[in-house]
Protein backbone atom coordinates (compact mmCIF):
# COMPACT_ATOMS: atom_id res chain seq x y z
CA UNK A 1 0.00 0.00 0.00
CA UNK A 2 1.42 3.42 -1.06
CA UNK A 3 2.03 6.36 1.49
CA UNK A 4 -1.45 7.42 -0.16
CA UNK A 5 -3.17 4.60 0.55
CA UNK A 6 -1.93 4.20 3.67
CA UNK A 7 -2.84 7.80 4.67
CA UNK A 8 -6.45 7.14 2.66
CA UNK A 9 -6.81 4.05 4.79
CA UNK A 10 -6.09 5.66 8.22
CA UNK A 11 -2.77 3.73 8.84
CA UNK A 12 -0.10 5.81 10.29
CA UNK A 13 2.57 7.55 7.44
CA UNK A 14 6.20 8.70 8.63
CA UNK A 15 5.36 12.48 8.07
CA UNK A 16 2.16 11.65 10.68
CA UNK A 17 4.72 10.95 13.35
CA UNK A 18 6.46 14.61 12.97
CA UNK A 19 4.71 17.11 14.91
CA UNK A 20 5.25 20.08 12.43
CA UNK A 21 3.62 17.70 9.70
CA UNK A 22 0.24 17.30 12.31
CA UNK A 23 0.44 20.70 13.12
CA UNK A 24 0.36 21.86 9.34
CA UNK A 25 -2.00 19.50 8.64
CA UNK A 26 -4.30 20.29 11.53
CA UNK A 27 -3.66 23.68 10.21
CA UNK A 28 -4.60 22.85 6.22
CA UNK A 29 -7.77 21.47 7.99
CA UNK A 30 -9.18 24.92 9.96
CA UNK A 31 -8.51 26.51 6.77
CA UNK A 32 -10.14 23.96 4.56
CA UNK A 33 -13.37 24.35 6.87
CA UNK A 34 -13.05 28.26 6.70
CA UNK A 35 -12.84 28.25 2.88
CA UNK A 36 -15.78 25.62 2.72
CA UNK A 37 -18.09 28.19 4.62
CA UNK A 38 -17.25 30.58 2.08
CA UNK A 39 -17.43 28.43 -0.96
CA UNK A 40 -14.47 27.85 -1.60
CA UNK A 41 -13.21 24.39 -2.62
CA UNK A 42 -9.51 23.37 -2.31
CA UNK A 43 -6.96 20.75 -2.56
CA UNK A 44 -4.19 20.31 -0.65
CA UNK A 45 -0.47 19.82 -2.12
CA UNK A 46 -1.61 20.70 -5.64
CA UNK A 47 1.92 20.68 -7.99
CA UNK A 48 2.28 23.28 -10.30
CA UNK A 49 3.92 23.57 -13.70
CA UNK A 50 7.40 25.15 -12.62
CA UNK A 51 7.99 22.37 -10.28
CA UNK A 52 6.46 23.51 -6.87
CA UNK A 53 3.57 22.52 -4.64
CA UNK A 54 1.22 24.04 -2.88
CA UNK A 55 -0.17 23.85 0.21
CA UNK A 56 -3.88 24.25 -0.90
CA UNK A 57 -4.78 25.49 -4.04
CA UNK A 58 -8.73 26.53 -4.87
CA UNK A 59 -11.38 27.78 -6.62
CA UNK A 60 -13.39 30.73 -5.08
CA UNK A 61 -16.83 31.48 -5.94
CA UNK A 62 -15.83 33.96 -8.67
CA UNK A 63 -13.72 31.45 -10.76
CA UNK A 64 -10.39 33.32 -8.85
CA UNK A 65 -7.70 30.94 -7.60
CA UNK A 66 -6.24 31.12 -4.42
CA UNK A 67 -2.91 29.55 -2.59
CA UNK A 68 -2.13 29.07 0.90
CA UNK A 69 1.27 28.62 2.06
CA UNK A 70 1.24 26.87 5.62
CA UNK A 71 3.85 27.91 8.03
CA UNK A 72 4.38 26.28 11.60
CA UNK A 73 7.85 27.15 12.35
CA UNK A 74 9.40 30.73 12.30
CA UNK A 75 12.28 28.94 11.05
CA UNK A 76 10.77 27.49 7.76
CA UNK A 77 8.76 30.86 7.67
CA UNK A 78 12.22 32.49 7.49
CA UNK A 79 13.72 29.94 5.85
CA UNK A 80 11.66 29.61 2.77
CA UNK A 81 12.85 31.80 -0.27
CA UNK A 82 10.75 29.96 -2.92
CA UNK A 83 7.08 30.73 -1.69
CA UNK A 84 7.10 34.33 -4.53
CA UNK A 85 7.44 31.26 -7.28
CA UNK A 86 3.50 30.75 -5.95
CA UNK A 87 2.07 34.42 -6.87
CA UNK A 88 2.32 33.79 -10.92
CA UNK A 89 -0.17 31.22 -10.09
CA UNK A 90 -3.13 32.78 -8.19
CA UNK A 91 -5.13 35.64 -8.34
CA UNK A 92 -4.87 35.89 -4.01
CA UNK A 93 -1.97 34.53 -1.85
CA UNK A 94 -2.51 33.80 2.10
CA UNK A 95 -0.12 32.11 4.35
CA UNK A 96 -1.17 29.92 6.93
CA UNK A 97 -0.07 29.70 10.18
CA UNK A 98 -1.12 28.51 13.70
CA UNK A 99 -2.39 31.02 16.18
CA UNK A 100 0.88 30.77 18.40
CA UNK A 101 3.33 31.57 15.73
CA UNK A 102 4.94 34.66 15.94
CA UNK A 103 3.97 36.89 12.20
CA UNK A 104 5.77 40.31 12.84
CA UNK A 105 7.79 39.25 10.13
CA UNK A 106 4.93 39.34 7.67
CA UNK A 107 4.59 42.97 7.80
CA UNK A 108 8.02 43.09 5.90
CA UNK A 109 9.09 44.31 2.46
CA UNK A 110 9.88 40.85 1.99
CA UNK A 111 7.19 39.37 2.83
CA UNK A 112 5.24 41.50 0.29
CA UNK A 113 2.02 42.55 3.14
CA UNK A 114 0.26 44.31 0.45
CA UNK A 115 0.34 41.09 -1.99
CA UNK A 116 -0.09 38.36 0.99
CA UNK A 117 -2.67 37.80 3.14
CA UNK A 118 -2.50 36.29 6.33
CA UNK A 119 -4.71 33.52 7.84
CA UNK A 120 -4.25 32.20 11.61
CA UNK A 121 -5.83 28.31 12.03
CA UNK A 122 -5.62 25.15 14.04
CA UNK A 123 -7.34 22.18 13.35
CA UNK A 124 -10.66 23.41 14.14
CA UNK A 125 -11.36 26.61 12.13
CA UNK A 126 -9.48 29.65 10.73
CA UNK A 127 -9.44 33.43 10.56
CA UNK A 128 -8.54 35.96 7.87
CA UNK A 129 -6.47 38.18 9.67
CA UNK A 130 -5.26 40.33 6.77
CA UNK A 131 -7.48 39.81 2.96
CA UNK A 132 -5.50 38.73 0.37
CA UNK A 133 -5.53 41.60 -1.95
CA UNK A 134 -6.58 40.38 -5.47
CA UNK A 135 -3.65 40.33 -7.88
CA UNK A 136 -5.40 38.67 -11.15
CA UNK A 137 -4.24 36.42 -13.22
CA UNK A 138 -4.51 36.74 -17.28
CA UNK A 139 -7.35 34.73 -18.30
CA UNK A 140 -5.97 32.50 -20.29
CA UNK A 141 -3.31 31.40 -17.91
CA UNK A 142 -6.27 31.07 -14.91
CA UNK A 143 -8.24 28.84 -17.70
CA UNK A 144 -5.37 26.92 -17.47
CA UNK A 145 -4.46 26.61 -13.65
CA UNK A 146 -8.69 26.00 -12.84
CA UNK A 147 -8.19 23.01 -15.40
CA UNK A 148 -5.43 21.28 -14.18
CA UNK A 149 -6.89 22.18 -10.34
CA UNK A 150 -10.27 20.17 -11.85
CA UNK A 151 -8.03 17.33 -13.48
CA UNK A 152 -6.23 16.68 -10.37
CA UNK A 153 -8.96 16.91 -8.01
CA UNK A 154 -11.18 14.09 -10.07
CA UNK A 155 -7.47 11.88 -10.89
CA UNK A 156 -7.05 11.65 -6.98
CA UNK A 157 -10.94 11.26 -6.06
CA UNK A 158 -10.78 8.45 -8.91
CA UNK A 159 -7.85 6.76 -7.07
CA UNK A 160 -9.13 6.79 -3.78
CA UNK A 161 -12.71 4.82 -5.61
CA UNK A 162 -10.05 2.21 -7.30
CA UNK A 163 -6.15 2.43 -6.91
CA UNK A 164 -5.75 0.31 -10.11
CA UNK A 165 -6.45 3.54 -11.89
CA UNK A 166 -2.99 5.35 -10.37
CA UNK A 167 -0.96 3.87 -12.44
CA UNK A 168 -2.16 6.10 -15.06
CA UNK A 169 -2.27 9.64 -16.07
CA UNK A 170 0.42 11.11 -13.69
CA UNK A 171 2.85 13.05 -14.47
Amino acid sequence: MGDSQAALAGAATPEADDPNERQAQAVGRGISRLFARNDIWCLSEMPLRNGRRTDLMGIDPKGQIVIVEIKVSRADLLGDSKWTDYLEFCDRFFWGLPPELDRACLETADFLPERCGIIVADGYDAEILRPAPLSPLAAARRKVEVERLARTALRRQLVAQDPHCSAWGAR
